[in-house]
């Protein structure tokens, strides 16, 4: 089945007719389901993805002219500045990753260089086309591992009558004259025959190699002589030729000599979709990719690739055999199929075209790497993590194990709180670079409010839901919510300002005990009010030494 895979100059848009319909009204109020005030932020990126539409719209000429705004956000911790980014490119399908800014440094220092986030945002994109590959040939993939789980099972419908031959024999082998008759030709030795070939299926290969005379001079061979092991040889031949063993009397009636059984292959795929063959078991071949090659030092990452790709090119790869019941081989043989069906080549052609035109690098707290001012070797190292930035974001090639990828018309949005310094302290160059800039306001009690109740899966509902498995049904009253906001409020106030995640750490505190008890109360009903957070937070809260500790 061919398919059309637009090529890298003109990238498949990730969900093109959901892409023009994402007017920035939309997408701001998509985020106001989940995310409590900053407006201004979120017209922001509103905007920058709509331009990223109508660069698409415009002429191939005009459209190489047009570069990203990106976009600096400016507030302190917990106001929802990733959150914003991060709900965004989840609307949109992009190529998305969320990077540090304080675990780069300067090429040369003890760290990653900066590309790498390039090299991480491609590998995101991988990701995203090969799923949307894995979708399109799902069904086709399942029919070829069906399709591949019955012609296992017909060529090993022969062993397992064979086996279940000589389980029958060997259980009549064990009765009573009393209870299954007198034995019909069968002897001592057809019984030891019978007990190597279970235990060796190999047994009449490597027998008939051995000739009547190697047969007689090893039955004879006085260092360890073994009486009768010409007749057992002789015994074994004959009995893989069909000719005299009592063993294969039986199939040798009823099929003639030399003919394979037939199976019949309709047969077997209505019984394997009627699930009679979940628990039999099948050998299959699956193949062992060379393990990762992981370096660690300093510009390592380029080299680590370099190197990967080298010894996945020469190392030969090694297959093993399994045996697994159909339920686990049919997954296996799934996946086999899936990757024998995407074009590899297409998939990373594709994504390096949705990364170059369609990525989004949220770099957070950009502010630590200000210099501070003070003559300290981490300076050298912050500088330079600022001047290598410079050419990743104004548009550069980075080397990445898919090919080279063009920075051009990535999207970065920058972030921090920037509470020591000001933007103005980074280098000018790197200031240009962010056009747009958005400051995000500390959150007030009206939106701590609002964040315990208004968004799509709020703290008070995530709880509701976690208590209702115990069989406790939680309610939070109104008085409740006004409560925790005001003490949230007034904790980032007193103490560090941490923004929104302070509520999961009072949340946490006030509904401990519950937590800890609910599976052996059985109580039907919770109700959560004013009394009941000001007599498990007020004490905690009221001492701040305590509270900058608990809180």
């Amino acid at each position: 089945m061919s398919e059309i895979i637009p090529s890298p100059s003109s990238p498949r848009l990730p969900s093109e007719q959901e892409f023009a319909e994402l007017t920035p009204r939309k997408v701001v109020a998509e985020l106001d389901r989940f995310i409590i005030g900053q407006q201004k932020a979120k017209r922001s990126v509103a905007i920058a993805l709509r331009n990223r539409w109508r660069r698409q719209q415009v002429d191939p000429e005009m459209r190489k002219e047009i570069g990203p705004k990106n976009i600096m956000m400016i507030g302190p911790t917990g106001v929802g500045k990733t959150e914003i980014v991060r709900r965004l490119a989840a609307m949109t399908r992009a190529p998305f990753i969320k990077v540090e800014a304080t675990k780069y440094t300067e090429i040369g220092y003890f760290g990653r260089d900066v590309e790498s986030m390039v090299r991480e945002l491609v590998e995101n994109a991988i990701g995203i086309v090969r799923e949307d590959f894995r979708k399109r040939y799902e069904t086709e993939a399942k029919a070829a591992a069906e399709e591949r789980l019955v012609d296992l099972i017909a060529s090993q419908i022969p062993e397992w009558e064979k086996q279940a031959d000589r389980a029958a024999d060997s259980l009549a082998g064990d009765r009573t004259p009393a209870d299954s008759g007198p034995a019909v030709g069968r002897t001592p030795m057809d019984t030891m025959i019978e007990s190597l070939r279970a235990t060796f299926p190999n047994l009449d290969e490597s027998v008939g190699m051995i000739t009547p005379e190697m047969a007689q001079q090893i039955q004879s061979n006085p260092n360890f002589p073994l009486p009768g092991f010409a007749d057992m040889v002789k015994k074994l031949q004959e009995g893989a030729r069909g000719d005299s063993s009592p063993s294969s009397s039986s199939s040798a009636a009823a099929e003639p000599a030399g003919k394979k059984r037939t199976v019949d292959k309709d047969e077997v795929r209505r019984r394997l979709a009627a699930g009679e063959y979940e628990d039999a078991v099948v050998p299959i071949v699956t193949e062992k990719k060379p393990q990762n090659v992981l370096m660690a030092g300093i510009g390592m990452d380029t080299m680590e690739n370099d190197l990967q790709n080298m010894f996945e090119n020469i190392l030969p790869h090694k297959s093993a055999r399994r045996e697994l019941p159909v339920r686990d081989a049919r997954k296996v043989i799934y996946e086999n199929e899936l990757e024998r069906l995407i074009n590899h080549e297409k998939v990373n052609e594709q994504a390096i075209a949705m990364a170059e035109n369609f990525g989004i690098i949220f770099i957070d707290e950009i502010d630590k790497i200000v210099a501070s001012g003070s003559p300290h070797n981490a300076d050298v190292s912050r500088q330079g993590v600022q001047r290598d930035l410079l050419p990743i974001v104004e548009g550069t090639t980075v080397k990445t194990k898919y090919g080279y990828v063009s920075t051009e018309h990535v999207l970065f949005i920058a972030a921090g709180a920037f509470h020591r310094c000001r933007p103005s302290d980074l280098m000018p160059e790197l200031q240009g670079r962010f056009p747009i800039r958005v400051e995000l306001s500390a959150l007030t009690e009206e939106d701590f409010c609002k964040i315990l109740t208004e968004p799509h899966g709020s703290l008070t509902e995530q709880y509701t839901a976690m208590m209702k498995t115990e069989g406790v049904d939680l309610v939070f009253e109104e008085d409740a919510i006004a409560a925790l906001a005001h003490y949230a409020h007034e904790l980032n106030q007193t103490s560090q300002n941490i923004g929104a995640r302070r509520l999961y750490t009072i949340m946490e505190r006030l509904l401990e005990e519950l937590s800890f008890e609910a599976p052996d109360m059985k109580m039907g009903r919770v109700v959560i009010n004013a009394a009941y957070v000001a007599e498990r937070l007020d004490k905690v809260a009221g001492d701040e030494d305590l509270s900058k500790f608990i809180l």
